[in-house]
C-alpha cells in the first residue's frame, strides 16, 4: 500500500474523456508482457533488489511473463520468493481507471459485476472513473488451514439481506480476495497449506477465468495472474498441491540459495540491519560479513542439519546483525567510539542460528556443539582462503620464541596493536587479511587491526598450528611445542585445558 499517492489531475474523470484520450484497455497477462519486454529491451532488470537468480529464476520468470502464465514458485524458506512475486507489481501500469465505486476494479470499457453494469447502462460517457495504482492492484493471503472459500472467492452478505435484499440478488454478494485483485495480481503463500477442498475452489480461477457463489447464477469473468509459493511437498508433510490445480499452473519455477558465498555476502550487505547507536560508528568488515556467508554455506552442506528443511538466508542475516551486536556492546561498555565484530564476538551465533536450522541429532544437548562446529569450519575455510599458506609458518616459527597473544572480549585495540608490534610475522597476515578495507583511517584502523589479528590466531588454532587455551571470555594462543613443555609428562599444568577443534 502506498501511503498518500498523489493521484495526477490529467487523468479523465469519465468514460467519455477516457475514450477520447485513446486510452485502450488490456489484459493483465498482456500489460506484464508489455512493460517487461520494454525493460528486457532497455536492458533493465525486473528487480532491482534480486541478488543471485540473474542466471537460473529470472530467466524463467520472464519466460512465463512473456507466456503470460500463472506462476507457482517451488522453494525452500527464505529463497525470496514472496519478494519476486510482490515485485512484480512494477511491471503494472503505475495508474489504471475502474468505474467509480466498484469493489472488483470494473473496466470501464467492459464492466462485470452487476453495479458496474447498470451504472454504465445508465450514465454512459458520463460514468464516473476512479484511478487505482498499481500498489492497490495487488493481493495476498497466506494459505492457512482454516482458509475458506468466502475468504477467498466470497459469500453472501447477510447484511445485506437484512437490508432487504433477496437471497437472489447479485448485489447480496461480498466479494472475497480474488474478485477484489480483478485486473490485477494476487498471490498465495504456503499453497500445500490450503485445505484440498478449498484448493478446487481455485479451478475456475485459474482455467475458466470466474468465480461461482453460493449458488448464485453469476459469472464474474475476472482478469487475475496468480502466483503461489510452497515449499517443496517431500519436506512439508502439512498437505499438498492437488494435481488439477498444480496443472493449471503455466509455469513451475525451482529457487534457490545462493550459489556461492559472494552472492550471499551481497545479500548480507544489502538487507541486513545494523544496529544503530549514537556515538559508536559500527564497521562490518568484508572478511567478517565473508565468514558469516561462509557459515551459511556450511551448514548448507552439513550432515547434520535437516536439509530438506533449507538454511534460510534469513540466518546469514540474524548472524550478521547478531555479530554487529555484539560488538556494539563491548564498544559501549569499554567506551569505544568504532565497534568492529570479532571472533570472540562468534559465540552470539548459536543463538541468531537455532532457530533457523532443524539439527538432525538424537541427543538435543549436542545443538549447540553442532552449530559452533558449523561456525569454526566457517572461521577455518575464510582463513584459509585469505591467508596464504607460506604465511602460517613464519607465524607459527615467531610464537615458539614467544609467551603467547591473550585475546577476549573485553579487550581493547591497543592491547591488539602492542601484539603486532612484537610479532612482525603476524603482522603481515593481518594486512593481508585486512586487505582494502579503510585501515589508513585512524579512529578505525586499531579496532579493524585487532578484529583481523583475532581471525589469524583463531585461523591457526583450527588449523592444529596453535594451541588455545580458554577460560571464560578470554583465550590464549600459544606454540604447540610451548604449549608441551608447559604440560609436562604430567598433562595440563593449568586449570583449562588446552583445546583443539
Amino acid at each position: 500500500m502506498v501511503l498518500a499517492m498523489m493521484l495526477p489531475t490529467s487523468l479523465a474523470s469519465t468514460i467519455g474523456e477516457l475514450r477520447a484520450g485513446g486510452w485502450e484497455s488490456v489484459s493483465v497477462s498482456a500489460e506484464l508482457r508489455r512493460n517487461a519486454v520494454a525493460r528486457i529491451r532497455i536492458g533493465d532488470p525486473l528487480f532491482a533488489d534480486v541478488i543471485g537468480y540473474d542466471d537460473t529464476v529470472l530467466p524463467q520468470l520472464e519466460n512465463a511473463l512473456l507466456a503470460g502464465h500463472d506462476v507457482i514458485f517451488l522453494g525452500e524458506r527464505g529463497q525470496a520468493k514472496t519478494r519476486l512475486i510482490r515485485g512484480l507489481t512494477e511491471l503494472l501500469d503505475e495508474w489504471m481507471p475502474i468505474v467509480s465505486g466498484s469493489e472488483i476494479n470494473d473496466d470501464p470499457y467492459a464492466p462485470v459485476s452487476r453495479y458496474a453494469q447498470e451504472l454504465v447502462a445508465a450514465e454512459g460517457d458520463d460514468t464516473p472513473l476512479s484511478w487505482v495504482h498499481r500498489s492497490d492492484r495487488y493481493g495476498e493471503k497466506l494459505a492457512t488451514p482454516d482458509t475458506s472459500i468466502a475468504d477467498l472467492i466470497g459469500e453472501v452478505d447477510p447484511i445485506k439481506v437484512a437490508e432487504g435484499r433477496y437471497l437472489s440478488d447479485e448485489l447480496t454478494i461480498h466479494y472475497g480476495l480474488v474478485p477484489r485483485c480483478n485486473r490485477g495480481l494476487f498471490a498465495i503463500n504456503e499453497l500445500p497449506d490450503l485445505a484440498e477442498r478449498i484448493q478446487v475452489g481455485l479451478l475456475n480461477v485459474l482455467e475458466e477465468r470466474d468465480v461461482q457463489i453460493r449458488g448464485h447464477r453469476v459469472r464474474l469473468p475476472l482478469d487475475v495472474v496468480l502466483f503461489a509459493s510452497a515449499n517443496p511437498e517431500d519436506y512439508t508433510n502439512r498437505g499438498r498441491i492437488i494435481t488439477p490445480l498444480k496443472d493449471r499452473f503455466g509455469s513451475q519455477i525451482r529457487t534457490h540459495y545462493p550459489l556461492d558465498a559472494d552472492v550471499e555476502m551481497d545479500i548480507v550487505i544489502q538487507e541486513a540491519t545494523i544496529p544503530a547507536v549514537d556515538g559508536v560508528e559500527v564497521v562490518v568488515p568484508d572478511f567478517m560479513t565473508r565468514l558469516v556467508a561462509t557459515i551459511a554455506q556450511e551448514a548448507r552442506r552439513s550432515p547434520h542439519l535437516n536439509q530438506r528443511s533449507g538454511v534460510s538466508v534469513r540466518m546469514s542475516l540474524a548472524c550478521q546483525e547478531a555479530l554487529a551486536a555484539s560488538a556494539v556492546r563491548r564498544a559501549v561498555r569499554a567506551g569505544e567510539s568504532v565497534a568492529v565484530p570479532r571472533v570472540s564476538d562468534l559465540e552470539a551465533l548459536p543463538a541468531a542460528m537455532a532457530g533457523k536450522v532443524e539439527v538432525d541429532s538424537l541427543d538435543e544437548d549436542r545443538d549447540g556443539e553442532i552449530l559452533m562446529r558449523i561456525v569454526q569450519a566457517a572461521v577455518l575455510s575464510v582463513f584459509r582462503d585469505l591467508v596464504p599458506g607460506d604465511l602460517h609458518r613464519g607465524v607459527v616459527e615467531a610464537f615458539d620464541a614467544h609467551d603467547g597473544v591473550a585475546t577476549g572480549d573485553d579487550l581493547g585495540a591497543g592491547a591488539y596493536a602492542e601484539v603486532l608490534d612484537e610479532i612482525p610475522a603476524l603482522a603481515t597476515a593481518v594486512t593481508v587479511v585486512l586487505g582494502d578495507e579503510p585501515e589508513s583511517v585512524s579512529v578505525v584502523a586499531p579496532v579493524l587491526l585487532a578484529s583481523a589479528l583475532e581471525l589469524v590466531l583463531e585461523g591457526l588454532h583450527l588449523s592444529k598450528r596453535l594451541n588455545k587455551r580458554t577460560s571464560g571470555s578470554h583465550s590464549r594462543y600459544s606454540s604447540r611445542g610451548a604449549e608441551s613443555r608447559a604440560q609436562g609428562p604430567g598433562g595440563p599444568s593449568g586449570p583449562v585445558a588446552a583445546t583443539g577443534k
